[in-house]
């Protein structure tokens, strides 16, 4: 489908996807797929923008819960982006979470759409003591680029960019995108698909900054252990998530305001 030319656009996911970082619940989450969508409206004001992504879903339940629904709603344009919650589990299988996405892709491309992927930025870099998880990250960036060739999909390959890992565009927590983040991956997309007005100024780097003394570093990152990794874990003890009893955000097809506030 040509660029510009995007009237249905439905997005998969989990909190990355849904807006986590970009406002917040009281004002509302915003998140790159909002930003997307604003872009897609300002190429065709018809376009129609649906959000069905949740905080918390691993790609099974993504595929469980958001395929059917989306299917349904017959989009041309479509974003599936999952697998973050996977890799922070302990019984993580790649194979097993790439398969969840390609089942995505197929149905997607099976159905006409056109579907567009995100792969993931090495978590070491942003929060160190993620480290050991960085073989994880790579193992199914690597099936996620495989799967997309497979189907035709295409993939925002944020991964390859310095820039992806810069603390910067990333919120306190370190898990989730921060406005300029959000606002980067929308238009890595963007310039995914070759949107009219988009290019490569997403990849750029921010200006340089200090770097912080060994012992300012070890202090955030106890501090960050405490208020984010903590609970984080705790939750995940209890067999909770933060997505628990919510609802897709946008889950149906609306019509999409430059000034929206999901």
């Amino acid at each position: 489908m040509p660029s510009g030319e995007y009237l249905r656009y439905v997005a998969l996911g989990d909190s990355q996807t849904e807006g986590l970082g970009d406002g917040d619940d009281t004002i509302g989450l915003r998140g790159w797929a909002d930003r997307l969508a604003e872009h897609l409206a300002a190429a065709d004001s018809r376009l129609q923008y649906a959000n069905l992504a949740v905080r918390g879903r691993v790609a099974a339940q993504v595929r469980a819960e958001q395929l059917g629904p989306a299917l349904d709603l017959r989009p041309d344009l479509v974003t599936v982006v999952a697998g973050v919650n996977d890799l922070l589990r302990p019984r993580f299988d790649a194979a097993e979470v790439a398969g969840h996405l390609e089942a995505m892709f197929a149905a997607f491309t099976g159905a006409g759409a056109h579907v567009v992927t995100l792969t993931f930025p090495d978590v070491g870099k942003i929060a160190p003591l993620a480290r050991p998880v960085r073989s994880r990250v790579f193992d199914l960036n690597n099936r996620i680029r495989a799967a997309a060739a497979r189907h035709g999909v295409t993939v925002a390959d944020t991964a390859r960019h310095a820039v992806a890992t810069d603390p910067r565009l990333w919120s306190a927590d370190r898990l989730h995108a921060g406005p300029l983040g959000h606002e980067r991956i929308a238009a890595a997309v963007a310039h995914a698909i070759e949107l009219p007005g988009s290019d490569e100024t997403w990849t750029l780097p921010l200006p340089p900054q200090p770097r912080p003394t060994g012992r300012q570093a070890v202090r955030t990152e106890l501090l960050w252990a405490t208020a984010f990794l903590g609970p984080w874990l705790g939750r995940r003890l209890r067999g909770r998530s933060s997505g628990d009893g919510r609802t897709a955000k946008r889950p149906q097809l609306l019509p999409v305001s430059r000034d929206q506030h999901s």
